[in-house]
């Protein structure tokens, strides 16, 4: 049914919000991409077949539900009840009859398939209690995983276009003074400030302005705007539309990288719902303000998340950034003045405007209002989708959310912002996360990819994988980036076969430094940074490379041999995992390693209970050549 005005919009949300406080019990299962590939599709059927075969109305007593990523990554499939907040995680659909008969029917918790807080011991039924949930502060995710992302009426029921609505009801400058009242920075990596960027649009004059949401999200193991795009489309499309109006826009792309098509799928149901409600297209709520948005698909180059690349392939061309003097708020888009902000960017807009910039503005700091999520990954426990207030330490990120580091190793750095970001050292660990302490400290806020590492884990080698990322997805067109990247990779090959010497480390500073000053782009400019910050807090393990061919967390291969030694229990685990046999031994006796056989995988190091592989140097100290 097509919304002519706000009326129509606010009887179809009462009605909404009836129908949902109708249902006795909603189970919400997470059907996030991260979900799916763990089985959540199964596990909703399950739930839905093993419910009609018990002649339960679906519609009133109990209502199943697929929703967006819940954050929880690392205890998926996760499936929560509505509203009880009971969570249970790692359900498969064997467990459903059972949760159906017990828990559903008849009040009981199934205590194998609630959290268990590792730190505490202590069993956890609550979704609000479990401490990855309870010490966030979700703004921009307020939805996610609570609601159906291809329900218009769910979305309703939630508050979805209640700042659409109070927008259509402002002048177009004062939605741009509420938003700078907010201090509301990009979320995308750059944190220029919204409302100073939709001005600039603005003061470029023209008849025409484009509106971009870029969802091209390509830093590795990042998926804020996935999840975003796939659990919750129709606030991304309510910020754009809003923005639009404030801008005087008419019409509006998203870009979005093909790997993602879950998100492409629900944005495009979405928009099409939208277009259907006559919450897009012409004379929106009997506004008289029109707006469109469609959907361009990316090929998932890392450099068209770079706003002037990602508008030249908007158009339908190679993906090639152009120089910065040349700002896309005045020519963007065909040449247009264009406003691009990201995914995470615009899903705060309608909240700003709903509940105002000083309520947005509550959270943070000085500089950097709001809260930020970050995908959390790598060695920590509790690897997910998090979302806190600028300002909170690392410590609080990755120990009181994330859960420590895996089988309680040490912890030894943080990668920010994505492969351009920096590496950040354990000594750094209450850094407030703000986008100001972390550029000061040389890495930077990026989109929000955070890869917490252990002490198993060589900086050097993080640098050269990252640099190799970022050599691959270098556009080519300027010279410091593309040969700049080559030389600096033809370095690292050296420094971790044992063939740099210290005269490579100044060269490879000398550098790195080049290329981040004479990059024509923020790819080129950002790519050193790796680089830098591993040297800058880390640079006793490039000289233990050089001067001891030694690599201290055996991952550099040529510089390391894996030794049993007398704690060995004798498990015979290491035997079981070998790729190459190379471990041979008896139940409940030390095991050998033939060192002509191994190759340094380290399969056998992750296994071992008792850490009683060691990591040794392939040569002795005093047999290297110190020059």
């Amino acid at each position: 049914m097509r919304l002519k005005n706000v009326k129509d919009l606010e009887k179809r949300r009462k009605a909404a919000i009836k129908a949902k406080e109708a249902v006795k019990e909603a189970i919400l299962v997470c059907a996030g991409t991260g979900c799916l590939a763990s089985g959540s599709a199964a596990v909703a059927e399950a739930f839905i077949n093993e419910l009609r075969s018990r002649d339960i109305d679906m519609e009133v007593k109990l209502n199943v539900k697929t929703t967006g990523c819940h954050g929880f990554c690392e205890r998926g499939p996760i499936v929560t009840f509505v509203p009880s907040g009971i969570l249970y995680q790692r359900v498969k659909p064997e467990h459903v009859p059972e949760i159906v008969e017990k828990t559903i029917l008849g009040g009981e918790i199934i205590k194998k398939l609630i959290y268990k807080d590792p730190a505490t011991k202590k069993s956890l039924e609550q979704y609000s209690e479990i401490p990855f949930y309870k010490n966030q502060t979700r703004i921009a995710l307020r939805n996610i995983g609570q609601l159906d992302p291809k329900s218009l009426d769910d979305y309703l029921a939630a508050g979805g276009f209640a700042g659409l609505v109070k927008a259509l009801s402002m002048k177009p400058s004062e939605i741009i003074d509420e938003i700078e009242k907010s201090g509301l920075r990009g979320r995308g990596g750059g944190g220029f400030p919204t409302a100073r960027k939709w001005r600039s649009a603005l003061k470029a004059g023209g008849d025409t302005i484009y509106v971009i949401c870029n969802g091209d999200e390509g830093d590795p193991g990042a998926f804020m705007d996935r999840s975003i795009m796939e659990g919750d489309p129709f606030d991304v499309l309510e910020g754009m539309i809003i923005g639009a109006y404030a801008l005087g826009s008419h019409e509006g792309y998203i870009y979005v990288r093909q790997e993602y098509p879950l998100a492409v799928k629900h944005l495009r149901d979405a928009i099409n719902t939208c277009r259907e409600a006559g919450l897009l297209g012409e004379n929106i709520l009997g506004s008289g303000f029109n707006f469109d948005i469609k959907i361009a698909r990316g090929g998932g180059a890392f450099v068209c998340g770079e706003s002037s690349a990602l508008m030249i392939s908007v158009a339908g061309k190679v993906g090639e950034p152009r120089a910065k003097y040349i700002h896309s708020t005045e020519k963007g888009l065909y040449d247009k003045p264009t406003v691009l902000n990201n995914v995470e960017t615009w899903v705060n807009v309608p909240i700003i405007i709903e509940k105002g910039g000083d309520w947005f503005a509550q959270y943070g700091t000085e500089k950097s209002k709001g809260t930020k999520a970050f995908a959390l990954v790598g060695r920590v426990n509790n690897t997910g989708l998090v979302e806190v207030p600028m300002g909170v330490t690392l410590r609080y990120l990755i120990f009181d959310i994330g859960g420590g580091i895996q089988k309680k190793r040490e912890f030894k750095a943080v990668q920010t912002g994505g492969p351009s970001g920096g590496c950040i050292p354990a000594s750094l660990l209450d850094l407030p996360v703000d986008f100001e302490q972390l550029t000061e400290q040389g890495s930077m806020m990026g989109s929000g990819g955070m890869i917490v590492m252990d002490d198993h884990t060589c900086m050097v080698d993080v640098a050269r994988y990252f640099l190799n990322f970022l050599l691959e997805e270098s556009c080519g067109k300027c010279v410091p980036c593309r040969e700049g990247l080559k030389q600096l990779k033809a370095l690292y090959d050296k420094l971790v076969s044992g063939n740099g010497t210290m005269e490579d480390l100044e060269l490879i500073e000398w550098l790195a430094e080049d290329v981040k000053i004479a990059s024509l782009c923020a790819l080129g400019k950002s790519a050193p940074n790796p680089v830098l910050s591993t040297l800058k807090f880390f640079r006793d393990e490039y000289e233990e490379h050089i001067l001891h061919k030694h690599c201290r967390a055996g991952v550099c291969k040529e510089l390391t041999k894996l030794v049993i030694d007398e704690t060995c229990i004798g498990c015979m685990k290491c035997i079981k995992v070998c790729p190459t046999d190379a471990i041979a031994g008896e139940l409940k006796k030390i095991h050998y390693l033939d060192q002509a056989k191994c190759i340094v995988c380290g399969s056998c190091v992750e296994i071992c209970p008792v850490d009683a592989i060691n990591v040794e140097p392939l040569k002795i100290v005093g047999e290297v050549n110190k020059s």
